[in-house]
């Protein structure tokens, strides 16, 4: 028999909200957090029309908030988020994922968001490991406000996984998403579920 893999999207999916406001607030404050996104409110708008690429709104926002954060702290805020994730996380979804781990598939989640604030709550799950966007340290130690990899959405997330599961035709592969980041990922699976969110 075939051996099983298994992926999950995190936002929306494994939580019941988008970890990016979430992260933002838990780290910069409400205030800081209101008057960023009212800045890039214009910009968020045609983001939605698609009329601006996704990842290049995700990086201006991101800079505006975290450029020139030292990263070690940067880091520890990530860590100390998962306390917080686990506050707004989907218990059915979870579960799912937590069965997977026990029955010994390979599991992971794949994510748009930030590695920092996404591998720390997926790695006290067990999960086999974490695809997600990286951002880019300076030599100086501090955070440029820069992707350094691509946005691990849509097609992305398909291609991450076959750097790290290749040899597709060996496993079996169930996915599980949201929205519609996750189509190319769900399509591409052998038994692919879109999860309701109720928030």
């Amino acid at each position: 028999m075939k051996r099983c893999v298994a992926v999950f999207d995190f936002d929306g999916t494994l939580t019941r909200r988008d970890t990016l406001p979430q992260f933002i607030r838990f780290a910069c404050g409400t205030w800081r957090m209101c008057a960023g996104f009212l800045l890039f409110s214009p910009l968020l708008v045609l983001m939605k029309l698609s009329l601006y690429p996704k990842w290049k709104a995700k990086e201006r926002l991101f800079s505006f908030f975290f450029r020139g954060m030292e990263y070690g702290r940067f880091a520890e805020l990530g860590r100390r988020f998962a306390d917080v994730v686990d506050g707004f996380t989907r218990a059915d979804v979870v579960s799912r994922l937590q069965r997977y781990v026990a029955d010994g598939a390979k599991v992971y989640v794949v994510s748009a968001s930030i590695d920092e604030w996404v591998r720390p709550w997926c790695e006290r799950q067990g999960v086999s490991g974490v695809l997600s966007t990286k951002i880019e340290v300076g030599s100086n130690g501090l955070l440029t406000g820069r992707l350094l990899s691509k946005n691990c959405y849509g097609q992305e997330k398909v291609n991450q996984l076959m750097e790290v599961e290749p040899e597709r035709n060996e496993y079996t592969l169930h996915a599980y998403g949201d929205s519609r980041g996750d189509k190319e990922m769900i399509d591409f699976a052998d038994k692919g579920t879109y999860v309701q969110n109720s928030e």
